[in-house]
């Protein structure tokens, strides 16, 4: 086995209150040979590949890959480490690019298919977010910009059963919510997610493409939702990130690596296959950005009940002020209206989750003039104890209705890391 390239570790801090992610970079030029490391050898991926539509064009007749010369100097080599207890993607800091693909498994799928796909994209994955061109890669050059590319992979409804274990509860479908929601098949739940993000759009479409081909027939592409941040950090310092109605997104946030690891990571309570994973709830929220642009800022900040500039709350002065839900104004209405989102949102003890919004926009649908909104994205240990209660308050009385609209709702467990040796989806399989 040859040496991998010589690393540097890089530290990059996350959102409030999270711990620090730790990130490498590869400082030094190699060949695909050089990378043929670790699951990548195996005669089981060997034989996956083969399965889900035998060797592509890039590698050898006796399917090794094709050595080509793969400079990656510079900051766009930073890259999050693949192995561990949990999947990177979930707590690291939200890179600026996301694309969510839903997967639908044909009939017949069985656990042995199952396996096959795991073999295949863990190895694909591994390689991708270590800056390396999948086996099949024909364009390695691509893959060597690795922007801190992270790929989170979950599972729907249906992969449990047919692997032959324990369904969470919590892993179905989100119950109604018919005064606020307008569900669109087309973004429903589907069998297999992978979550790709990184600060390149580039890097996250080479990995869409190479993790989409080297499936084969294995899965079949349901819906791909793309979505972006702001990709300049510190404007102004401290801000996490602003959706399209200009609102500071994502503040007060869990500390998912220490006393609020148990709100976003599954412990003992959990099966086996779950243990180290988490919930992911997709919500796709179009905005009606025609109707928020002929409110004027009161009343924006009011539906809101945080200021528009800073996002520090209507009792506060700082980004990251606790809202005083009791204060009152001098004609004894709260300061923070009874239908303020924030205060909607707020919960307290479980009813707390991890945060990960990203903005779409997207061409408009035909006779209209903006298809924008956010990908809401929500981890947890358990939808239906934490994200169900704050869900459903939202949706009896929440002044942001007014401009919103759900049309797009899924539910997805999302798989614990895969140690050394491991697949994804290890446990689930074996």
């Amino acid at each position: 086995m040859r040496e991998t390239p010589p690393r540097r570790a890089v530290i990059l801090s996350g959102l409030g209150g999270m711990a620090a992610a730790g990130l490498t970079s590869v400082t030094a030029c190699s060949t695909q040979a050089d990378v043929a490391d670790g699951a990548a050898t195996s005669a089981d991926v060997a034989q996956a590949r083969t399965g889900a539509g035998g060797a592509a064009s890039g590698t050898s007749a006796d399917g090794t890959p094709v050595a080509g010369k793969v400079c990656v100097p510079g900051p766009g080599t930073a890259y999050r480490p693949f192995r561990g207890e949990h999947q990177a993607g979930v707590d690291d800091e939200p890179q600026p690019y996301v694309a969510f693909v839903a997967f639908t498994l044909p009939d017949g799928t069985d656990k042995e298919a199952l396996r096959r796909l795991m073999t295949v994209w863990t190895d694909d994955i591994e390689r991708l977010m270590s800056g390396r061109g999948t086996l099949t890669d024909q364009e390695p050059e691509l893959a060597a910009v690795t922007a801190r590319l992270t790929v989170t992979l979950g599972i729907g409804p249906r992969v449990p059963a047919l692997a032959g274990v324990q369904v969470q509860a919590w892993l179905a479908p989100l119950p109604a919510f018919p005064s606020i929601d307008r569900l669109d098949d087309r973004w429903g739940q589907g069998d297999v997610l992978l979550q790709i993000c990184a600060d390149s759009p580039t890097t996250v479409a080479h990995a869409q493409r190479r993790l989409i081909t080297s499936a084969g027939e294995l899965v079949t592409v349901q819906w791909i939702q793309r979505g972006f941040r702001e990709p300049f950090s510190g404007i102004p310092s401290g801000v996490p990130m602003r959706n399209l109605f200009g609102q500071v997104d994502g503040t007060v946030q869990p500390d998912a690596r220490g006393v609020d690891a148990s709100l976003i990571w599954a412990g003992n309570e959990a099966p086996d296959w779950m243990r180290g994973g988490s919930s992911l709830v997709l919500r796709r929220i179009a905005m009606d950005l025609e109707k928020w642009d002929r409110a004027d800022r009161l009343s924006r900040e009011n539906a809101i009940g945080r200021r528009l500039d800073s996002g520090a709350p209507l009792t506060g002065t700082d980004l990251n002020d606790t809202p005083d839900l009791d204060a009152v104004d001098a004609l004894g209405f709260h300061r923070i209206d009874e239908a303020a989102h924030v205060r909607r949102a707020h919960g307290s003890g479980v009813e707390r989750f991890l945060r990960r919004p990203y903005s779409y926009d997207d061409p408009p649908e035909s006779g209209a003039r903006v298809n924008s909104g956010l990908l809401f994205a929500a981890y947890c240990t358990d939808p239906v104890r934490q994200f169900i209660p704050v869900q459903r308050r939202l949706a009896e009385k929440d002044l942001l209705n007014l401009w919103t609209t759900p049309i797009g709702s899924a539910v997805f467990a999302i798989l614990p890391g895969a140690g050394d040796g491991e697949i994804l989806g290890q446990r689930l399989l074996a």
